[in-house]
């Protein structure tokens, strides 16, 4: 009896990556047709109202960036650890843990030139993240503890800990006795590019590029490379797993705390618990469609950023905003499918015989 098996193609299909996306994009939006169809509603409208809430104009366009700079932190910091291989979960406690040092920097210089006082609160927050990630980090290069199970548990750590702060030695007096945090300083602002979209852009952009050309040109970028690919190699190479293991890791995370910090100083007025809001999970999805590579990380993270405030908008029309995270679903799995028929094509194995019947015919 033949059973189908995937086979390796001679030459991967042309198109590559882009085209995957561009599938994986195509089922989402045919998914969601028919889930607004047995909905009730007018995919055409829906899907008009979600464009021009996220692409379609200067203002819209600047929600969108604001969006996509801390989703394309995020992914990055997922793609620099997978890079090497490995998993960084803790991309959503980083975020907290950076917007926490950032609110520190800016209880304690309050009165500080705006400048200064930004500047110290975006080093604070790479340094909330990098610290994060030392646990996992260390405990994956001395111990071989899976780096998976540490960083998803340290997301809680973080979560609970911003909870106790403005809860307790952060909550502000004059909140009428609500769990809120101060106000930041008027100054710990980043200035604005255009409309509502923030020099936190720009910060991104030249993070992404700067990892993108380290990771690709660079010789800790190929050292990078081959640990991810050949342990053995890595070792017969002389390359140091233990330490590339911190490394990579403490710097995921530094990169994560980053995207908390600019969310602070750029789009949040205040240390709140949602100030992640789900940028380190989808960081994966990020990096995932990315295939790894800081590279391509800003053009996913914009595409998230406009399904995901598309689908904000489109609640006033009475339609859940859950569609814009079954579309990124979606996009994920028809990319990662196509990704795989790009590569491999399906052929009929006869398999081994399980009859003598079988095995004569």
């Amino acid at each position: 009896m033949k059973r189908p098996r995937l086979s390796l193609r001679e030459q991967p299909l042309p198109g590559g990556q882009p085209l995957a996306f561009g599938i994986g994009l195509a089922i989402a939006l045919f998914v969601g047709t028919l889930l607004l169809l047995g909905a009730g509603h007018d995919p055409l409208r829906i899907y008009s109202r979600m464009f021009d809430a996220s692409l379609g104009g200067p203002d819209a366009w600047a929600i969108t960036l604001n969006r996509a700079v801390p989703l394309g932190l995020a992914g990055l910091a997922v793609a620099i650890a997978g890079s090497m291989g490995l998993w960084n979960i803790g991309a959503e406690g980083q975020i907290m843990a950076g917007a926490i040092g950032a609110a520190w920097v800016a209880r304690i210089g309050g009165d500080w030139p705006g400048l200064v006082l930004i500047t110290m609160m975006l080093v604070a927050a790479i340094g909330g993240g990098g610290l994060l990630a030392i646990g996992p980090a260390v405990a994956r290069a001395k111990l071989g503890v899976n780096e998976i199970i540490t960083t998803l548990m340290l997301n809680e750590v973080a979560i609970r800990l911003v909870q106790w702060l403005i809860h307790g030695p952060w909550k502000d007096p004059d909140s009428f006795n609500f769990p809120l945090a101060p106000m930041l300083p008027d100054q710990a602002r980043l200035p604005t590019l255009f409309s509502r979209a923030h020099f936190g852009l720009l910060i991104a952009a030249a993070v992404i590029v700067i990892a993108s050309v380290a990771v690709r040109y660079t010789a800790w970028g190929y050292e990078l490379r081959i640990a991810g690919s050949s342990e053995s190699t890595a070792r017969y190479s002389g390359i140091s797993l233990p330490k590339k293991v911190l490394t990579v890791l403490v710097l995921s995370g530094a990169v994560a705390g980053l995207a908390g910090g600019v969310e602070l100083t750029g789009t949040a007025d205040r240390l709140t618990e949602t100030i992640s809001n789900g940028f380190g999970f989808a960081g994966i999805i990020v990096a995932a469609l990315a295939l790894m590579r800081p590279s391509g990380v800003a053009a996913v993270a914009l595409l998230f950023g406009a399904v995901q405030i598309g689908g904000q908008s489109i609640q006033t029309l009475g339609v859940s905003s859950s569609v814009s995270t079954i579309l990124q679903a979606f996009v994920l799995f028809g990319a990662i499918g196509a990704g795989v028929f790009s590569r491999y094509r399906v052929t009929l194995d006869s398999g081994p015989a399980s009859t003598p019947e079988e095995a004569m015919s």
